[in-house]
């Protein structure tokens, strides 16, 4: 008597469980997103071409449609990176934006000096990000640290 009351109390949890699992469908997450460099290039000009990683951590497409991004490199401020890519990034992906910049002299000096010494190069981007999802636009505060490293046989690459 005592096993089927407890099998009858265990059915009817599993069944709430399973009633609350089914109804609602995909829930819509919007998240912050992480930015991050994924490849800078020093161009012959000494401008900078640098490719910024975009992960959209949300559970829905979002358009990532400002950008505008203070680097520092070597705890020298480089400048800011400032584009519109209107890039599309499905959920829970990630996608590039590619962004030209004129770097400031010391942050030359900083990436010609880990280039030449073949050593790691710390870095910080802080700004923000607009975004669009689900026909809402939005602005995230994005902040990271990081560190980039010279590729070996690509002269002014980094990654």
């Amino acid at each position: 008597m005592r096993s089927k009351a407890i099998l009858g109390v265990c059915a009817v949890a599993i069944a709430t469980l399973l009633s609350a699992c089914g109804g609602g469908g995909m829930v819509r997450r919007v998240s912050e997103p992480a930015v991050g460099i994924q490849q800078l290039t020093v161009q012959a000009d000494g401008s900078w071409s640098v490719d910024v990683r975009i992960d959209n951590y949300s559970s829905v497409p979002m358009t990532f449609d400002t950008l505008s991004l203070t680097v520092k490199v070597a705890d020298e401020t480089a400048g800011t990176l400032t584009a519109s890519p209107a890039l599309p990034v499905g959920p829970e992906s990630a996608d590039i934006a590619t962004i030209r910049m004129t770097p400031s002299s010391g942050a030359r000096i900083a990436i010609a000096d880990a280039l030449a010494s073949r050593n790691p190069l710390s870095y910080s981007l802080e700004g923000s990000v607009g975004a669009s999802a689900d026909g809402k636009a939005r602005t995230f505060q994005v902040e990271r640290k990081n560190q980039l490293n010279p590729v070996p046989g690509l002269p002014g690459v980094l990654r």
